[in-house]
């Protein structure tokens, strides 16, 4: 297979390595780009590659939380170009789609076209394509997301990170309504919302990391292992102490908390709910980036 010089650039940009390493890889693996991924990472010649980075659409991720804290939404609506999705008509609408998920409860983007939109005697679809004709440019729903808490007492908390390229939800529990209600409970929140939005976890523990991506990256370090020529029980240790590494670098709760990296998130966690004198549990959460939908099959 004839590898382009497009693919290269391509697979340089996912994973940082070298063109000429780019290119031999690509070759191995046939064209498939996630095999020379791969293959680049059982050399060392690049990390684990996030999709992230590919994201490319243009608009916002937006947010809304009730007045309670009980029900949550991140919406992501697209856009043609980056100077409407700056225009504050259009991040208000934005803002006014995701407080109607919130009180309509759409299953989805079809759902929500066909609802009464707000108070208007309007389908959203109808209002949709009204605001495309004012604002002259199209667009549309990409994805939402809606939260309602499941325990007694916590709170949905919504942070949108710069101007609105990443959303994060976060659902937390705690022992007490009065917990729940309290400033330091809020800025728990916030912090592991903020934590979501700079380093990317997988999932809230290692348990709730999908296997398949845990079953894949074991692969990897095997395979990694192997390339050392030691002894294959050595080897085995070398994988495991490198899955320990990927859990420290993808499961919320061990990652080093940003604000301060003596002490892991779950540590933080724990001195809250100390503080608080009851139990506090980080439930699910949700990462949104813009455009990243874009490579979704």
């Amino acid at each position: 297979m004839e590898i382009s010089a497009k693919m290269v650039k391509e697979l340089r940009e996912c994973t940082g390595a070298g063109m000429m390493d780019c290119k031999k890889a690509l070759s191995e693996a046939e064209g498939d780009m996630d095999s020379a991924t791969d293959i680049l990472r059982t050399r060392g010649l690049a990390a684990l590659a996030k999709k992230a980075g590919r994201a490319t659409n243009e608009g916002v991720i937006g947010g809304h939380v009730s007045d309670d804290g009980r029900v949550g939404v991140l919406v992501e609506v697209n856009c043609e170009t980056d100077f409407v999705a700056r225009n504050a008509d259009f991040k208000s609408f934005v803002s006014d789609i995701a407080a109607h998920i919130a009180t309509g409860a759409p299953a989805d983007v079809s759902g929500l076209m066909a609802q009464q939109f707000a108070d208007r005697d309007q389908t959203f679809e109808q209002v949709l394509g009204e605001t495309v004709g004012r604002i002259g440019e199209n667009m549309g729903v990409a994805r939402f997301v809606r939260y309602e808490l499941a325990a007694q007492n916590g709170r949905v908390t919504v942070y949108i990170h710069g101007v609105g390229n990443i959303g994060v939800m976060v659902e937390l529990a705690a022992g007490s309504a009065e917990a729940a209600g309290s400033d330091s409970f809020a800025l728990l929140a916030k912090d592991v919302a903020m934590q979501i939005a700079a380093a990317s976890p997988m999932g809230v523990g290692r348990d709730s990391i999908d296997q398949s991506v845990v079953d894949h990256e074991l692969s990897i370090f095997k395979a990694q292992a192997a390339e050392s020529g030691k002894p294959e029980q050595i080897q085995e240790k070398i994988a495991l102490g490198r899955l320990e590494k990927f859990y420290k670098e993808f499961a919320l709760l061990e990652q080093m908390f940003v604000k301060n990296t003596d002490i892991s998130v779950k540590q933080h966690v724990e001195q809250t709910a100390k503080d608080l004198g009851t139990s506090v549990e980080v439930v699910r959460f949700t990462r949104m980036v813009l455009g990243e939908t874009a490579d979704r099959t």
